[in-house]
């Protein structure tokens, strides 16, 4: 069983137009709502892929439907802690030169009491679980820390995976061993505190998770495909060449796959190409769909990891 700890989700406008200009008047192209947040993409894509999964996190009262709606509708199941009012809202502005600006909400605060509730509700359903992820933004009201306390939470034996910003994969790290950090290129930058060229610039900077106890580093790198370490192996996994409509959920799709990789007991190599294959699929949907399976496996067939 896959477990996944969404903090922090979110109703994703995706609005195309010709061009963005700013101070003047825009018209919309294409608007796209979805109803997501990492780490419920992260269940949805493990979802896609016919893997047992449970999400968990906070939701919120006045769009608990819908989104209990479409998690239900990948075949995942969910038990929320409920607070009231209404999930936030983020805006993703996508031009036809392929540029994303990106405007987040913060959304509603969530107080202690809900917080501790989530703690336990986790300490509860990672018992029945393999695979553990948190990922994504903290809502108002709650501190980094709060990352590392429901992770410590977590039997030893649960593997854990982390996708989110320096402070809290940094209580992250201290709270237990984790099994995989999945930084971005600009992520990996602010986490190592270095400027990142080359493959091997991109290692030398995984060293710091690594030695801080992170067992793999996997680092996507958008359309160039992805990178993954131990310290001791390092592989590489080109993208194939596809139409991109929108890389909004490619990530999380990245690490859906890889935790199904994991459950498979798949080498790390297969595992990255498994996960550079679904995050290369998710990039041809619109808005922030995540990839379907059928264009997972036709990706899947094209992509091989190289070790360097």
């Amino acid at each position: 069983m896959i477990l996944t700890i969404c903090p922090n989700p979110s109703v994703d406008c995706t609005i195309e137009l010709d061009s963005l200009n700013v101070g003047k008047l825009n018209r919309i192209e294409n608007k796209v709502e979805t109803y997501s947040g990492k780490a419920l993409n992260v269940a949805i894509g493990v979802g896609r892929l016919e893997e047992e999964c449970i999400a968990t996190g906070f939701m919120f009262e006045n769009h608990q439907k819908t989104f209990e709606h479409v998690l239900e509708k990948a075949g995942v199941k969910h038990d929320f802690v409920l607070n009231g009012g209404s999930a936030r809202t983020n805006y993703k502005i996508i031009d036809k030169k392929a540029m994303l600006t990106e405007i987040n909400d913060r959304g509603e605060e969530v107080g202690r009491e809900n917080q501790l509730k989530l703690i336990e509700k986790v300490k509860e359903l990672s018992e029945i679980s393999d695979i553990a992820v948190m990922s994504g933004s903290l809502p108002k009201g709650v501190e980094p820390s709060f990352y590392g306390e429901v992770l410590s939470v977590i039997p030893e034996r649960v593997k854990v995976i982390v996708d989110t910003e320096k402070a809290n994969m940094l209580e992250a790290i201290k709270s237990r061993k984790l099994f995989m950090a999945k930084p971005n290129v600009p992520e990996l930058e602010r986490f190592a505190s270095m400027t990142v060229r080359t493959r091997r610039d991109m290692v030398t900077a995984a060293a710091k998770y690594l030695d801080m106890g992170v067992t793999y580093v996997l680092i996507s790198m958008g359309a160039e495909g992805a990178i993954i370490t131990d310290g001791h192996e390092n592989y590489y996994c080109k993208s194939a060449s596809v139409a991109v409509n929108s890389t909004v959920g490619a990530g999380d799709s990245m690490i859906a796959a890889a935790c199904v990789a994991l459950m498979k007991g798949v080498p790390m190599a297969e595992m990255l190409r498994r996960a550079v294959a679904a995050g290369t699929a998710a990039v041809t949907t619109s808005g922030t769909n995540l990839f379907y399976k059928e264009k997972y496996m036709e990706i899947y067939a094209k992509v091989q990891a190289e070790r360097f």
